[in-house]
């Protein structure tokens, strides 16, 4: 599971405190535009820039190229679970060249501290330009200690400095740093300096080197109960740690710590964690030329995942929402009441209802809601309430892989090769011929209709029994119309779901990247298309008259609206009909995730930069292989039901991170993701396509069989049985990644964030009680309160639990924030004194 583990502690045998919390991380944000980018130093002056998202300086996600535009518009969204811990998040504008490396123009960098200040908000950010002054990131371990020293020409004092090791080191050019450090006495008249041994391609580096100075130096010897540095001396002596990177093109700075002698004069022995600063800590004019301004949305999320028996009370309140009468006196829909966006309560509401097989009731009831304040057939469920959302949101989440079967094949045909498709007489371009884009859009649309109505084996039973759901009540709701039992079904999977997928690709993961202006015109076009067929309404007049564009109307005239409306119908009927479907056979062979990665090549030495090789690797429901190229025959294929175990492996084995290993029936296959979200990625979905393989290992060794022994624990047999247990906390749920307790974990936040909300809802609930005033939409609360008696002890309900939760929390916080100051956990920043 990504994020970390952090011990409870202190806790007595048997107390739940005493088990790890987890802390688990996740990004969310979008890539919007970037504005007034430093022109080229050229005629031209036009640049093609991309944007990166950097942990630290370690890239985890770029966006597509942008061609010759000092304005580029982006417009992508990113979603990462945050497997490691980190100091900065960094975005990073480069100008994409041919011939040599890509020309870096500027980055915005937010401290992880500071992230929550642009929760909710899209601000432009200034472009800050980018040296090594300003990249330095990590920390360093040491310990001083004064000595005194006897000869024969009388004592000596001298200090001593010990550089035990570094953590967090950047990144160099994507890959670690060979590092090193230089340790100087600096003082008015001398500058001595010493440095340790390199450390080759390791971002933690372990020196565990001692250097000595003479700090001052008497005629004579002088017996003394305690040896004292003279005054001056001390106030005016620093060390001084400089870190730098050996690398093939010269020397390049890491990062630097000032210490004055000082810290001696009460106590001969300092041992601390310093972070590293930038030369000078950072003190240099603020004056640069003005680089452009990049727009973000962000929201970083850190869980702090109590054990499973802390959210018992919460888990069962929230599961029992959809017996309560009424549902909106039930828990889930209070949340979404008091959340004032009520995105941030339908995620881990649905997830957690989902997982507990408690989610179509739940929507069904909410759904009926909507329905009681629906008057007209063709406005049915076209707001955005609690019940849309959660719809929304669960299309999306099982219907993953049903997009992928239905339509990441023709998504993948318009995008790669997209054909001319524009009707707008504004944006026709000379000599373009409207018959022959008519034709294009035709085929693109009729390939897309036909794939989504020949569908409905695939789509999910989940969906189908919320669709047979919202077909029943919308009948009853509409006796006389006979069109709405489809319209119900329709607004959603055609309007919510197919027609979002097919113009927002990279959003339903059809896609890498946003795709480029003109497909996405084309995409448009035929979202819109698709929308209209798809529409059933009681409405008499011709769907054309849907369109707003005159373009369109003619264009749509090409269609039989009969013919398409039988097959609609047919298959809104199939994918809400509650009869068990016909088994297909063999299942479709489905990509679940493909990239690059290095491999190690098997049976060689352990160094040597020709064993890892760059290679396509594609994983579907069947096997995980990897290609030469993509689209290439396999090299080398392994069935899913082969896999053994897939862990991570240990950055000593081949001085290279974010590797890990699949191990199965032959020798383990070693790779090199390109990141650590890609590594964590690649670990957690492999995982859960091999979790219920019969002969799934329960250790493993954690790095590499080199030379005739295993590196991690010396064993000299190579089927000699794993000396570490194998990763426990995959997920439970194969089919969905659902971890209940860090949904539990959400909506405790939430309720706790909205105390506030809360607490004027139980108000509400006394004053309806007391004057027996309108239960339904109260204006001055904004809230729904049918039943104000059963929705008071519900609040009551949610009060108790989050007081109760509270406890755990304040005490792990406690805990987190007593690290003394010098510590790893809380290192000493700036120069010390």
């Amino acid at each position: 599971m990504a994020g970390e583990q952090r011990a409870g502690g202190g806790g007595e045998a048997g107390d739940p405190l005493a088990a790890p919390v987890r802390v688990l991380q996740s990004l969310r944000g979008k890539i919007c535009a970037a504005k007034n980018l430093l022109p080229y130093p050229g005629p031209n002056k036009m640049r093609d820039c991309f944007c990166t998202v950097n942990l630290d300086q370690e890239e985890i996600f770029k966006t597509k190229v942008v061609e010759k535009s000092l304005n580029p518009l982006y417009g992508e969204d990113f979603y990462f679970e945050i497997p490691r811990t980190f100091h900065n998040l960094s975005f990073y504008i480069y100008d994409k060249t041919v011939l040599q490396r890509d020309l870096r123009i500027g980055k915005v960098s937010i401290k992880k501290e500071d992230l929550y200040r642009y929760v909710g908000e899209e601000p432009w950010f200034p472009l800050q330009p980018i040296d090594s002054n300003s990249e330095v990131q990590g920390k360093v371990h040491l310990e001083l200690k004064l000595n005194e020293l006897i000869t024969d020409n009388g004592s000596v004092q001298q200090l001593m400095v010990h550089i035990m090791e570094c953590e967090g080191l950047p990144l160099v050019n994507g890959q670690s740093c060979d590092a090193y450090a230089t340790v100087s006495l600096v003082g008015p008249s001398r500058n001595d300096q010493k440095r340790t041994k390199v450390k080759k391609k390791t971002s933690n580096p372990q020196f565990n080197e001692k250097f000595y100075f003479e700090v001052t130096r008497s005629s004579s010897y002088t017996k003394k109960s305690q040896f004292q540095v003279e005054e001056e001396d001390i106030e005016k002596l620093e060390v001084r740690v400089d870190l730098w990177n050996n690398g093939n093109l010269g020397q390049s700075f890491l990062g630097e710590i000032r210490i004055s002698v000082n810290v001696l004069r009460n106590d001969s022995f300092h041992k601390a964690w310093y972070l590293l600063q930038p030369k000078d800590n950072g003190n240099k004019s603020s004056k640069y030329d003005d680089l452009g301004s990049l727009r973000l949305s962000i929201c970083y999320t850190e869980d702090y995942v109590l054990s499973s028996e802390f959210y018992i009370p919460l888990r069962s309140l929230m599961i029992k929402s959809p017996d309560v009468q009424p549902i909106s006196a039930s828990a889930a829909f209070i949340l979404g009441e008091v959340c004032r966006d009520k995105y941030d309560a339908v995620l881990p509401l649905v997830r957690l209802l989902l997982h507990h097989q408690k989610l179509v009731p739940f929507v069904s009831a909410i759904a009926q809601l909507d329905l009681n304040d629906t008057q007209e057939a063709n406005t049915i469920f076209r707001g955005n309430s609690l019940a849309t959302r959660c719809l929304d949101e669960t299309m999306k989440l099982v219907g993953d892989h049903y997009l992928k079967v239905t339509l990441k094949h023709i998504v993948d045909e318009i995008c790669d090769s997209p054909k001319p498709c524009e009707l707008d007489p504004v944006r026709l371009k000379e000599g373009d011929n409207v018959d022959n884009h008519k034709d294009n859009l035709r085929y693109y649309v009729d390939k897309v209709f036909s794939c989504i109505v020949n569908s409905s084996m695939s789509c999910p039973t989940v969906m189908c029994d919320m669709f047979s759901s919202l077909r029943h009540m919308a009948v009853r709701h509409f006796p006389n119309d006979p069109h709405v039992q489809y319209s119900a079904v329709s607004s959603f999977v055609f309007l919510r779901f197919f027609a979002v997928a097919i113009i927002s690709p990279h959003t339903f993961h059809l896609r890498p990247h946003h795709p480029d202006a003109q497909t996405s015109r084309i995409l448009t076009l035929v979202s819109k298309t698709i929308q209209t067929l798809g529409s059933v309404g009681s409405l008499s007049k011709s769907k054309s008259s849907s369109f707003k564009e005159p373009f369109m109307c003619d264009f749509f005239k090409m269609f039989d609206e009969e013919t398409y409306t039988v097959a609609v119908k047919k298959f809104l009927e199939e994918i809400s009909s509650t009869q068990s479907k016909e088994p297909s056979g063999v299942s479709e062979s489905v990509i679940l995730k493909e990239g690059d990665m290095y491999k190690r090549a098997q049976g060689r030495n352990r160094i040597g930069k020709k064993n890892f090789k760059k290679r396509w690797f594609s994983l579907t429901n069947r096997e995980f292989s990897y290609h030469k190229q993509k689209d290439k025959n396999p090299v080398f294929s392994i069935p899913i039901k082969s896999i053994m175990a897939v862990e991570k492996l240990d950055e000593s084995a081949f001085n290279k991170n974010n590797m890990f290993q699949l191990i199965f029936s032959e020798k383990p296959l070693y790779i090199q993701a390109s990141n650590c979200v890609e590594a964590s990625e690649w670990i957690e979905i492999l995982n859960r396509v091999s979790l219920r393989n019969p002969r799934r290992l329960s250790k493993y060794h954690p790095s590499a069989y080199v030379s005739g022994c295993w590196l991690c624990c010396k064993a000299t047999q190579e089927s000699s049985a794993g000396c570490r247990p194998c990763t426990i906390d995959v997920p439970a749920d194969v089919a969905l990644d659902i971890d209940g307790d860090r949904e539990c974990e959400r909506i405790y936040s939430l309720f706790s964030k909205n105390m506030p909300k809360l607490q004027k809802m139980e108000e509400a609930c006394g004053t309806i009680a007391v004057y027996q005033g309108p239960q339904n939409e109260q204006n001055d609360y904004h809230f729904t309160i049918e039943d104000s008696v059963e929705t008071f002890k519900t609040l009551i309900q949610i009060k108790n639990i989050v007081e109760k939760l509270n406890e755990p929390h304040d005490k792990h916080k406690k805990r987190s924030t007593n690290a003394k100051y010098g510590s790893q956990e809380n290192p000493i920043v700036g120069k010390g004194s």
